[in-house]
């Protein structure tokens, strides 16, 4: 099992959750109106006067097989809206109950 940790920003709304259950993926937790500042490109967002902009961020949990499906999946949306930003993180899952 993975985690995977997704920050997006806020213009993206709901179509992350959306793409994930599209893929088979029930389970998520969602932060709204989260600030922060990528680590490679694109602006910060702060949720100020300079940077009005926030991001959303989720967390998902799923099975070590739908990682790459998700990945890219996440890319191919990245990549057509490139300005906005997606950033995507996972992790191994040592055990959950």
């Amino acid at each position: 099992m993975k985690g995977i940790f997704i920050a997006y920003d806020q213009a993206y709304n709901m179509d992350i959750v959306d793409a994930i259950e599209v893929l088979g993926c029930r389970g998520f937790t969602m932060w709204q109106d989260i600030a922060g500042r990528g680590g490679f490109t694109g602006e910060p967002h702060l949720g100020n006067h300079a940077w009005p902009t926030m991001n959303n961020a989720v967390l998902t949990f799923v099975p070590d097989e739908k990682v790459d499906d998700i990945l890219a999946k996440l890319k191919e949306m990245d990549e057509e809206t490139p300005d906005l930003g997606i950033r995507a993180f996972v992790w191994n899952v040592e055990k959950f109950c």
